[in-house]
């Protein structure tokens, strides 16, 4: 491959590296899991990259490449052993009157989303990540209607599991 090629590859992951993140994050429950799914997801957004065509914005394309890559693993993982709770590597710095109800929120929210199934997950996530119900039919290769309905389906799953 050539240097500009590589070049214009390790810029733009540089850029929109928190993606790929974010996917890990989804996906994984500790951070040798989440490093491994980054080495991944790396490895195959480099392998396509020669194959990208600008349709769509770079980082459209990499949540597609990251989820796809994500729930692959993931389906093959859920048939051999679970990981561990990523509340063993939690870092937290400790302060007096620190107010750790957003964290408290957020780990529902991660302990909610991983009782939903590899699809579900991938447009919880592109849903709060603001993105439109366009980029996400897009990125999940779905209509832009069944995105919606499919997103109204798991908010009233995720009300039924965070209010039982």
């Amino acid at each position: 491959m050539n240097k500009e090629l590589e070049h214009s590859f390790v810029e733009q992951l540089q850029k929109h590296q928190n993606i790929v993140h974010k996917v890990c994050r989804l996906y994984t429950n500790n951070a040798d899991a989440h490093n491994d799914l980054f080495q991944e997801i790396t490895i195959q957004l480099w392998k396509a990259y020669p194959k990208f065509r600008g349709d769509s914005k770079f980082s459209t394309w990499m949540y597609r490449v990251g989820l796809n890559t994500a729930i692959t693993l993931y389906r093959k993982s859920k048939r051999r052993i679970n990981t561990q709770e990523f509340d063993s590597v939690q870092f937290k710095i400790k302060a007096e009157e620190y107010d750790d109800t957003e964290e408290q929120q957020l780990k529902l929210m991660y302990q909610a989303v991983q009782q939903l199934n590899d699809i579900e997950k991938a447009l919880v996530f592109l849903y709060l990540e603001d993105k439109d119900y366009r980029e996400i039919s897009e990125t999940l290769g779905i209509t832009e209607v069944n995105a919606r309905v499919k997103m109204n389906r798991v908010k009233k799953k995720l009300k039924t599991i965070l209010n039982p």
